[in-house]
């Protein structure tokens, strides 16, 4: 992906953060190998190969992401610059010291892109890729890969279903999916680190990398796979997005490059 900006001011915040130290949550290490992703083009079904990698085991908490604004009070709220956050951000907290109503153990929400990509430095981590993050949600409790259990991806559709009118649970609330995962499904929306390039022109014509403004339209018909809407909705809504911007359901976790 080329360097844009964005990528180049978060390389920024990472390396500042990364010098601090590093401390956080638990990740698990995922084997990686060859994903059919929903992603290729022409509607031609290919492997993606994913390599070795770790992955937070949930998703990142309100207690946490306090005890991280404590450290870097610059990511409170009305303190990160506009350009790092919008004017909805943590628009549910009253400050680092009183995020109430918000239970600390539910995962945060209303964060950007780049408060995310922050957080996740300041354990040496960052944004899971997005074929990271598919091949970790391809998962259930049982399985590696569940994506043609009707019945599962019909579970997740129900959640899809239900209105967001509500703060979410506490994470890890229900099993960990095959690979010791929490919550990559049925809780909340996430983050990945390649968001903004996620959607490729339906045009067979194209070149190069290009993320077409089309919400779901066009771009759609490119997927390999649009029988599994329960990732489709996941590309529509962060294809949709901006870097400052976030959700009510929007939050987070990190990943890591597989140790040596």
């Amino acid at each position: 992906m080329a360097t844009t900006p964005r990528h180049l001011a978060a390389a920024c915040l990472a390396a500042l953060l990364c010098a601090a130290g590093a401390s956080g949550g638990e990740y698990r290490p995922l084997p990686g190998g060859q994903l059919r992703s929903v992603l290729p083009a022409d509607g031609v079904a290919s492997d993606a190969t994913v390599a070795p990698f770790q992955m937070r085991t949930r998703p990142v908490t309100n207690g946490e992401f306090r005890a991280f604004l404590h450290k870097h009070p610059e990511w409170e709220r009305g303190q990160a610059p506009a350009l790092f956050a919008s004017p909805t951000y943590l628009q549910t907290w009253g400050s680092a010291d009183d995020p109430a109503p918000l239970a600390p153990d539910a995962p945060v929400t209303r964060v950007s892109w780049y408060a995310a990509s922050a957080f996740c430095a300041s354990e040496q981590a960052r944004l899971p890729r997005w074929y990271e993050w598919e091949f970790a949600a391809a998962a259930d409790e049982r399985r590696p890969d569940a994506r043609d259990d009707p019945a599962w991806l019909a579970r997740i559709l129900d959640w899809y279903a239900s209105p967001g009118t509500h703060p979410p649970h506490s994470v890890a609330a229900n099993a960990p999916n095959y690979y010791g995962l929490y919550d990559m499904h049925g809780l909340i929306w996430e983050w990945v680190d390649d968001y903004s390039g996620l959607f490729v022109n339906a045009d067979s014509r194209a070149r190069g990398e290009q993320k077409s403004l089309d919400y779901c339209g066009g771009a759609a018909v490119s997927l390999a796979d649009r029988r599994n809407y329960a990732v489709l909705m996941r590309l529509a809504l962060l294809s949709a997005m901006e870097s400052q911007q976030d959700g009510a359901n929007l939050g987070f976790r990190c990943a890591r490059d597989a140790t040596p």
